[in-house]
């Protein structure tokens, strides 16, 4: 279990040596073929700001011989808001006076019909962590609903049991995102005084059941905002090295939401500015060359415009966070608000505009014919 390698590091430990990491630390972790976890640290340290320049040139060099010029698009479909959790970041937390909306099957496909139109065929189906209403029995129902009409399906809801996720596999289930939001033991309390995601240790334990599980692809991520965003991600990129190396016919993907206003929001604890986000997008493609990395409307037009060409793989567009929200209840509560509020038109057009070519289904390999300068071409489910 990643328990067993969790518990042997201690978090004020990570903390002052992230901090120690000098230029010398961050020239050899550039220079090198194969990074490791240490190298890691020394490019999310503060000493490597002066080198942001060349970790970006180097990502996107990276990116384009993993990926090509694609950037892969999906919409994030918000199922139910009904929720049992006190998360104090969460517009949805259970002590938020909304009324609470859980999709019926004909509004799922109301939805969804929406989003075809625009052109998606990946879809991350998202709920609020209530398990009597939003359970596994109408996971099911959703994804047998969905499946006919998306290339892909993934889920953003509450941790399930190992035999759980498997029922959901056989019914068409692609990828599981599920965030540890913080791996600070000690203050993760805070955060959630209340519900089953109060218990640390079997979030923790999450992705150890999805890879028993054999989900295809698991997505892991960090709240940044909670607490200090190089040790989280530290630590994350820890967690994705142990479950490469036991589950390595998985794929992975790392997100990068930032804590951003909803209802009866905490202030973010610590923040991070634009350019030490993209020193962290750049430092996780640095060192994983294979890894998928998503980036949400969370972040600006500007912002995201730009990241693209700086390892980022795959984004969201024109996305609602509230259930029903394209077609059904534009004005009920989201889970948070976004930034980047283009139509998908545009967002398709940036990409072009940038040389890149949008991507509406997953890959799974790369061949040679298409990829242009890069020299390996996509090829879709």
């Amino acid at each position: 279990m990643f328990s067993e390698v969790f518990d042997t590091y201690i978090w004020d430990d990570v903390v002052k040596s992230i901090a120690g990491m000098t230029a010398a630390d961050v020239q050899r972790a550039l220079s090198k073929s194969k990074r490791d976890i240490e190298d890691f640290k020394a490019l999310i340290s503060p000493a490597a700001a002066p080198y942001l320049e060349q970790m970006a040139q180097m990502s996107n060099r990276i990116t384009q011989k993993r990926f090509g010029k694609t950037v892969q698009l999906y919409a994030p479909m918000y199922l139910s808001n009904e929720c049992q959790n006190i998360c104090t970041y969460c517009g949805f937390s259970l002590d938020n006076k909304l009324r609470r909306k859980t999709l019926t099957g004909a509004e799922m496909l109301q939805e969804a019909d929406y989003l075809k139109q625009q052109g998606f065929d990946h879809v991350l189906l998202v709920t609020g962590e209530a398990n009597r209403n939003v359970g596994i029995d109408y996971l099911v129902n959703a994804i047998r609903t969905l499946r006919p009409h998306f290339a892909n399906i993934s889920i953003e809801v509450q941790p399930l049991e190992e035999d759980e996720y498997k029922v959901l596999a056989a019914e068409g289930l692609y990828a599981v995102l599920v965030y540890q939001e913080t791996y600070h033991r000690d203050n993760y309390k805070l955060y959630h005084p209340k519900g089953k995601k109060s218990n640390f240790d079997y979030r923790l334990a999450t992705p150890d059941r999805l890879g028993k599980a054999g989900i295809h692809k698991i997505g892991l991520g960090v709240l940044i905002g909670l607490e200090d965003w190089r040790a989280d991600n530290f630590f994350t990129a820890l967690h994705v090295g142990y479950l490469e190396k036991n589950f390595w016919q998985t794929k992975y993907s790392v997100s990068f939401p930032r804590l951003r206003p909803a209802e009866g929001l905490i202030e973010p604890k610590v923040a991070i500015s634009d350019k030490e986000l993209v020193q962290l997008i750049c430092a996780w493609r640095i060192y994983n060359e294979e890894i998928e990395l998503s980036v949400s409307t969370r972040e600006s037009a500007t912002f995201r415009d730009h990241i693209i060409q700086m390892g980022a793989t795959t984004i969201s567009a024109a996305s609602k966070t509230n259930p029903g929200g394209y077609t059904i209840e534009e004005e009920s509560l989201e889970q948070f608000e976004i930034d980047d509020s283009r139509s998908v038109a545009e967002v398709r057009q940036m990409i072009e505009d940038k040389g890149y070519k949008p991507v509406w289904k997953d890959w799974d390999r790369f061949a040679t014919a298409d990829m242009g300068s890069a020299g390996a071409g996509v090829i879709m489910n």
